[in-house]
This record gives C-alpha cells, structure tokens and sequence, in this order.
C-alpha cells in the first residue's frame, strides 16, 4: 500500500496538541493506519497516579480496535523534541498482539523519522503461545 509517510507523522503530530500532560510536560501523538488505509490518532493522558496514564501509541490503536479494525500497516509518534521518540515497552507488546510486522516510524520536531518494525523493537515478544504450556486444566470437561 502506498500512503505517505509524512501524512502519518503530520497526523500523530496534530494529535500531539491535544495530549493532556500536566505532570511530565512531555506531549505525545501517535496516529495508527490500517492495511485499509484509514487512521487514528491518540494522545498521551496522564493521571496524578501515574499508572494510570496511558500512552499516545495505546490510544490511537484502542480507538482503531473499538471501531472494528485488526490489521495494521505502520504507526507514527513524536514528542515533538529534536531526538526520535521511541514506544515504551508496555506499548511495544500491545502492538505486537496485532503483528510484529507493523511498521514503527519515529519522528522528530523537524519532521525526520527512523522505521522500525515491532519485531526489532520487541524481538522476544510475549504471544498467544507463550503461556499455553503452564495453562490450568480444564476440569469442566467430561
């Protein structure tokens, strides 16, 4: 599929205005395509408990997901700082539930970006299989 790149980035980086980040000050926008090649954006939202926040990148792709959609091409996110802002780890494995293939571009402020893939990011990434050895019995059946 053939969709540019800077568009995506464009789009993670308006959403990036919308963050709510009163405590870290530290804004990010992520937008998400689908091999269909319709988008989603999200934003980071904080709380004063911090484990509660959530990232830009679970944002964009839990909004994806709740209107029905599975299969994913590439993401896009910024901070909008002069380094290229990387998912953090929590990010990385939810991504990977949806395909390791998915393409990570990262940009900076000044619109350049690094790609990779959610399989070099998270090379041993936790799958369906991973716990299927230890499950418990099923003591429900005859």
């Amino acid at each position: 599929m053939i969709f540019p790149i800077e568009k995506l980035i464009g789009a993670a980086a308006a959403a990036r205005e919308k963050a709510y980040a009163p405590y870290s000050h530290f804004k990010v926008g992520a937008a998400i395509l689908t091999k269909e090649a319709r988008y989603y954006t999200g934003c980071n939202i904080e709380n004063a408990s911090y484990g509660l926040t959530c990232c830009a990148e679970r944002v964009a792709l839990f909004k994806a997901v709740s209107n029905n959609e599975r299969d994913f091409e590439a993401i896009a996110l910024t901070a909008g700082t002069s380094e290229f802002c990387s998912p953090c780890g929590a990010c990385r494995q939810v991504l990977a539930e949806f395909g390791p293939n998915i393409k990570v571009y990262m940009a900076n402020k000044d619109g350049e970006y690094v790609m990779k893939s959610v399989a070099e990011l998270l090379p041993d990434l936790f799958k369906i299989g991973s716990c299927q050895e230890n499950r418990p019995l099923d003591t429900t059946s005859p």
